[in-house]
């Protein structure tokens, strides 16, 4: 796992070593920078890297590397790398290193932009291409590794981190146009960034800038086949292909030629990657596990204790503390943006502590998205089957539900499934996002958040729109797959995991098994509102009762109480009078979110650590110009 960096064409100075210097957290292994000649003495290209070496630890692994006449930055993990390196050393092809760096440049070099449907891995890499004056870079198809970049008059710049841009010369403003989407969502869309001027390239995708050309060519290659008619394929067989298939793909992700370990909750996801990697790795595989003193909903340690003394794993678990959160201003930096999520806080504490041990870890990631774990899957489901004609009086059913306690409470969610029940599929999809779509025309002008509820329902329509003959619930999986899951949990994984040089990998985001899952019946997703009923199924020895049984938890803090208690002066410090935020969002609106939030009246915490980011974010904007 890497940071890279590039400047194509530049006719302005670029510090690349700035660049490079903000993303140490990604590679404190190796920094290196590649100027290539051009015209007037100007570097036809600059390519830049920062190191976290996992596999061939020698000189010969080092980037950017350059061979005859092509160099390649490279971000990642391709796991096949030894399969294709055979492939081309059948036709001649010398190597002189062990790394999959140069067998992707090498793969390049045979199969051009189609080298992406000829490996599988989690990667982001760029190709220039000395002879032709031609970029190729490409980001893989679940969007497990990051890449923006920035076409502009003076330049084209890409890194892993936006941060990497800025650093290197380039002034961004705040993208006010996309700001509201940002609270509605929690997270971006798209290509689009909350800086003006910087895109991000879309999972999936490829980008080709050719010699001279402004703007470049982006293409999709890869669309996980949640449309496609769905698997002829019988229970037996299904459950024969899961074995196989996540089987290999965890075999495939304990190479390495450092320490590896794996985060474990004791749910089901991450419980079967612990189970599988004890089969394939000699010692004990190293585990870890995050707790939290006080509420025990958020909890999940005894579980991880059970799963862990089931595969005799060597055990870490970690408690924390508010005292912790020390971590909020460098977390928030390190996503060059607002970021609603706050499990990036234990995710970034866990990975803080588990870097200690190991430098990769497996994480469960995955396996809810692409075998069906969330309710709000089937609450989808459940309310595009109900007639129209019922659904039109559920908003009034809402108010004879009191609210809930607490706002993951049976309560709370009937509620939410009510109030959505009416409205079209795009707008119930979002329905559930904790932050601020229904609450825009507070934060907002009519007109700026009638736009933004546009751009919503538009990145919805997207990927419903790429499926329109498929079962409702493959539809809600698509859209999972293209919004949620690349816009929000790998970039809290990818972020919170860098800030401090871990590496995660994630076997259920495997290219041949989401390609079989997407497709799979709806049977097997779910029996009834029995979620992930084939993932159980086809692992039984791994999953006792008591796990599989356990209520679903995820994998976040207890905000609302700490936002009332040790956290309130922080709050109070970061949004008062003098807040930046209230620029651009309206003070009162702000004001009644924090007292209902203070008083316990309102579910609120969410939105509240969404705009604690925004104003660190905001505040780290105005330190950068």
């Amino acid at each position: 796992m890497c940071g890279i960096f590039g400047a194509i064409g530049a006719t302005r100075p670029v510090n690349a070593e700035a660049a490079l210097r903000v993303m140490t957290h990604r590679g404190p292994d190796q920094r290196a920078v590649l100027r290539l000649p051009g015209a007037e003495g100007r570097p036809a290209a600059e390519l830049g890297f920062v190191r976290l070496a996992i596999l061939d630890l020698t000189e010969n692994g080092a980037q950017p590397m350059r061979k005859d006449g092509l160099a390649i930055v490279f971000n990642g993990e391709i796991y096949d790398h030894a399969k294709l390196r055979a492939e081309l050393e059948a036709t001649g092809v010398s190597f002189r290193s062990r790394s999959d760096t140069e067998v992707l440049l090498e793969g390049f070099r045979a199969f051009g932009e189609a080298v992406v449907d000829r490996v599988t891995g989690m990667f982001a890499f760029a190709v220039w291409d000395e002879r032709t004056g031609r970029l190729f870079a490409a980001r893989d198809p679940a969007g497990k590794k990051p890449l923006f970049f920035a076409s502009r008059a003076d330049g084209f710049f890409f890194a892993s981190e936006i941060k990497g841009i800025v650093a290197s010369g380039l002034r961004t403003a705040v993208d006010e146009t996309e700001l509201p989407v940002f609270m509605a969502l929690g997270h971006g869309h798209g290509d689009r960034t909350a800086h003006a001027e910087v895109r991000e390239l879309r999972p999936g995708h490829t980008l080709r800038l050719e010699p001279g050309a402004r703007e470049p060519v982006v293409r999709r290659y890869f669309r996980a086949p949640f449309g496609a008619p769905p698997l002829d394929i019988g229970v037996d067989e299904a459950v024969v292909k899961v074995r196989t298939l996540v089987d290999a793909a965890v075999k495939r992700r304990l190479v390495a030629d450092v320490p590896i370990g794996a985060f474990l909750s004791g749910g089901i996801d991450s419980t079967v990657i612990v189970g599988l990697m004890a089969k394939h790795t000699a010692g004990r595989v190293k585990t870890f596990s995050i707790g939290f003193q006080g509420d025990p909903a958020y909890d999940e340690t005894r579980f991880a204790r059970m799963a862990a003394r089931q595969f005799g794993t060597e055990h870490t678990e970690f408690i924390v503390e508010p005292k912790a959160l020390e971590l909020i201003e460098p977390l928030v930096n390190v996503h060059d943006g607002p970021f609603g999520d706050s499990s990036a806080l234990p995710t970034s504490i866990v990975s803080r502590l588990t870097r200690e041990h190991v430098t990769v870890a497996l994480t469960g990631d995955g396996g809810d998205e692409l075998f069906c774990g969330y309710t709000r899957f089937l609450a989808a489901e459940i309310s595009e089957r109900i007639p129209q004609a019922l659904r039109s009086g559920a908003a009034s059913v809402a108010n004879l539900v009191p609210p809930g306690a607490k706002e993951r409470s049976l309560r709370a969610k009937a509620r939410r499934f009510f109030v959505t029940a009416e409205r079209p599929l795009e707008d119930r999809l979002f329905a559930y996002s904790p932050y601020f779509l229904d609450r825009l025309d507070e934060l907002f002008s009519p007109e700026v958040a009638e736009r933004a509820h546009g751009t919503v329902r538009g990145f919805a329509r997207e990927s419903l729109d790429a499926c329109p003959d498929a079962t409702a619930l493959s539809r809600v999986l698509a859209f999972n797959y293209e919004t949620y899951l690349p816009y929000d949990l790998l970039v809290k994984a990818d972020r919170s995991s860098m800030l401090h040089s871990l590496e995660l990998r994630s076997p259920f985001l495997d290219r041949e098994l989401t390609q079989f899952a997407a497709r799979l019946p709806d049977r097997y997703r779910r029996r009834g509102l029995n979620k992930k009923w084939l993932l159980k199924r086809a692992f039984p020895e791994l999953l006792p009762d008591a796990l599989v049984n356990r209520p679903k938890m995820g994998f976040g803090v207890p905000l609302a109480d700490w936002f009332r208690g040790p956290l309130r002066e922080l709050l109070n410090d970061q949004l008062g009078p003098s807040a930046r935020l209230y620029r651009y969002l309206r003070r009162d609106a702000v004001m009644k979110v924090l007292a209902e939030q203070d008083a316990g009246t309102s579910h609120h915490a969410h939105r509240v650590w969404l705009l604690l980011t925004l104003e660190v974010w905001l505040k780290s904007m105005e330190q950068s110009v």
